[in-house]
């Protein structure tokens, strides 16, 4: 008679959830920029968002909830001992970077991924930046997080790959680049010079001031290009040749890209997806 009850009992036991371990940390930091006009703040995330907003004060003010989760204990403090975020403050610029288990910094990063080691934990970090409103930017993460930036006046080079890159509200030269999500930039003043915006799983779209002039070069393999600015003329294909030595001899590889022409044109913006269509906005 006892016999039944007991093996239920281990089967009970046996389909219990592992309860995830968790570690939560919120980091405050002020940071105090060089007044140099091209001074920058860069930051190199791994996973987690990244939300940076322009506003009148000369400090650079960042909010980072860190989250390191494992499926034990052991795990989870190993993770607690190794995530590390660094700064570091030169003349022109301020840089905050994941450190540990990854460098990931730019020609650091790839080094340590090809180290032959297993992480038995998961890190986060979210950062939450307030910038004055004229500083350049260089801003990158990889993984679970959007990078979205308001108010900015500076240039900025903003990288993200699974997921997408969002940008109000700027006047300076943009560089945005993401593999997998959408692209949008919305401008107060149209770019000083040349900007590029790419994605290879995604649409992008941009919206610039009425009295746009530039030239606009596109290249989608599988999408559209759409305009509502009315003074357009379409440009003869551009033909691009690339040459590399093969075992018989140059090789040459020729890709057309679509260019147009807005208003008096002048700048060339940059436009590039593989699946998904290009929208230029013109700002009402």
């Amino acid at each position: 008679m006892y016999i039944p009850l007991l093996a239920g009992l281990a089967l009970c036991c046996l389909r219990q959830p592992v309860l995830a371990q968790e570690f939560k940390e919120h980091i405050t930091k002020e940071l105090t920029p060089s007044k140099s006009p091209g001074s920058v703040l860069c930051i190199y995330n791994f996973s987690g968002f990244i939300k940076v907003e322009g506003y009148s004060g000369d400090k650079v003010l960042l909010e980072i909830d860190k989250t390191i989760s494992a499926d034990d204990t052991a795990d989870l403090e190993v993770g607690k001992k190794e995530v590390r975020l660094e700064f570091e403050q030169r003349e022109d610029s301020i840089i905050g970077y994941i450190a540990d288990p990854w460098d990931m910094r730019p020609r650091k990063r790839y080094n340590r991924w090809n180290e032959d080691r297993d992480i038995h934990y998961r890190f986060n970090l979210e950062f939450t930046i307030k910038v004055p409103f004229s500083m350049n930017l260089v801003v990158s993460t990889i993984n679970r997080g959007a990078i979205t930036v308001k108010d900015v006046a500076g240039n900025m080079r903003v990288n993200n790959v699974n997921g997408p890159v969002t940008v109000t509200q700027a006047k300076g030269v943009i560089m945005a680049n993401t593999v997998n999500g959408a692209v949008n930039v919305s401008y107060v003043s149209n770019p000083p010079a040349a900007s590029s915006y790419r994605t290879v799983n995604g649409n992008i779209t941009v919206s610039y001031q009425p009295g746009l002039s530039a030239d606009l070069q596109f290249k989608s393999m599988n999408g559209s290009y759409y305009t509502d600015f009315p003074q357009v003329e379409i440009l003869p294909p551009m033909i691009l040749r690339n040459t590399e030595k093969g075992d018989n001899g140059v090789v040459y590889k020729i890709s057309a890209r679509t260019a147009v022409r807005v208003g008096a044109g002048g700048l060339t913006h940059h436009f590039e997806t593989l699946n998904g269509n290009i929208y230029i906005k013109k700002q009402s």
